[in-house]
């Protein structure tokens, strides 16, 4: 089983993490949890993939967590700092990534969970504890960041 979900799984730890050995460690703990609790698997509910997903994703917010302090700062409407798709287009998949893991690891996670799993604010402030404005702080913050790091790569 781990073998055949590893590549699945690695590929989700490694949207949390900031390098291998960060998304190996959030493996390790998510593979013990689901062994452990195996036998609260319920196929009715889900598939086994979305059942592995879910714990992936919390390790890897318990990870985030144990590991960093979310800002309090907060916003009542994020600003949406345009990326140019023009300049996106031009970077490869890894290039793009690199950049998002270099994000402090809160607004990592905010931006991840926004982004790449779909989650509303109401949603990720509930995962993270935190407040919404303070995810939507989080999102414009990485936002920001990443149209920097961009338009930097495309100007040089």
């Amino acid at each position: 089983m781990y073998r055949q979900l590893y590549g699945f799984a690695m590929s989700i730890a490694m949207r949390y993490s900031r390098d291998e050995l960060d998304a190996g460690d959030i493996l390790s703990h998510a593979f013990l949890k689901v062994f452990r609790s195996m036998q609260s698997f319920d196929s009715s509910k889900g598939s086994l993939h979305a059942w592995v997903k879910r714990i992936i994703i919390n390790e890897a917010l318990d990870h985030i967590k144990q590991r960093s302090r979310f800002t309090s700062l907060e916003l009542k409407t994020a600003d949406e700092p345009a990326i140019d798709s023009t300049a996106v287009g031009n970077m490869n998949t890894e290039e793009v990534m690199e950049f998002i893991r270099q994000l402090p690891p809160a607004t990592h996670a905010v931006f991840t969970l926004y982004v790449v799993e779909g989650y509303g604010h109401k949603e990720i402030a509930a995962l993270l504890n935190i407040k919404e404005g303070t995810s939507k702080w989080h999102l414009s913050e990485a936002r920001k960041t990443l149209q920097q790091k961009i338009s930097a790569q495309n100007s040089t």
